[in-house]
């Protein structure tokens, strides 16, 4: 089983009702949220992947459980008090709490409009799920999406330091082989790149599609990354990585290796 990660967004729009008395001196709203999701490039789309989406609202609201099931999984109210909001989303086709990811959306009068964007990882397989599958390739890849170049790569080393290369091929026996560096192990943050190339090297193929997926999902502009669509080759330079991307991989690694 391998994952990807989505990204979730939650849109709120709030604007006084002028014709409607203040509370306690403070003025009614109308407000609203909504639920999307972003696509590879950025681009807000509909959360298809949704089937439904629950608010729990404050007390003092009739019904303040409420549960949407068709996008844009808007919910709309009048109030004049900000107040923290418990939102539960169901991921299609994933049973009970496996499908759910929960936030805690704060709902204030600071902005007219503003969004919290929420990273999710969402469990994938080839011969699971299909119906999502489908969902999920309209915003992104999927590791096992043999029409992706990115499926089929090479992670291998930059002059500047370590990395974990594998040949462009499909043959599932194919080595994951890293390149020595010429100035010995080198740390960043409590990570031992050295170490964790090495760790690489020993990963399964599937293994490997995950660590890629992981590194491009969470690019930056400060990555040295380079992917060669016509070779099929994934080039990243794990010096360049962020601390908080290599603690993730060094964390992967030791869990589906333990060699670290």
């Amino acid at each position: 089983m391998s994952e990807v990660k989505r990204t979730i967004r939650i849109k709120t729009e709030q604007h006084v009702l002028k014709d409607v008395p203040p509370v306690e001196n403070f003025p009614m709203r109308q407000w609203s949220i909504e639920v999307a999701m972003l696509d590879s490039t950025g681009k807000e789309v509909p959360a298809t992947i949704l089937d439904k989406v629950t608010y729990t609202l404050h007390p003092t609201f009739a019904n303040p459980i409420r549960t949407i099931k068709q996008s844009p999984f808007r919910v709309e109210e009048q109030g004049w008090g900000e107040f923290d909001i418990p939102i539960s989303i169901h991921i299609l086709g994933l049973n009970g709490k496996t499908g759910e990811r929960k936030f805690n959306h704060d709902l204030n009068f600071a902005q007219e409009l503003y969004t919290n964007d929420h990273v999710v990882t969402i469990p994938v397989g080839s011969n699971k799920n299909p119906q999502l599958n489908k969902l999920l390739l309209e915003t992104g890849t999927l590791p096992f999406d043999e029409s992706n170049p990115a499926v089929k790569r090479k992670l291998e080393s930059s002059s500047n330091g370590p990395a974990a290369t594998t040949t462009a091929t499909s043959d599932l026996n194919n080595k994951l082989k890293k390149s020595k560096t010429s100035n010995g192990n080198a740390i960043k943050g409590n990570i031992d790149l050295e170490k964790l190339a090495n760790g690489l090297t020993k990963l399964s193929e599937d293994d490997l599609i995950v660590i890629v997926q992981m590194v491009t999902d969470n690019r930056t502009s400060e990555m040295n990354i380079k992917n060669d669509v016509d070779n099929a080759e994934f080039t990243m330079d794990l010096y360049t990585l962020p601390e908080s991307l290599l603690k993730s991989l060094w964390d992967y690694v030791k869990k589906h290796n333990g060699d670290v």
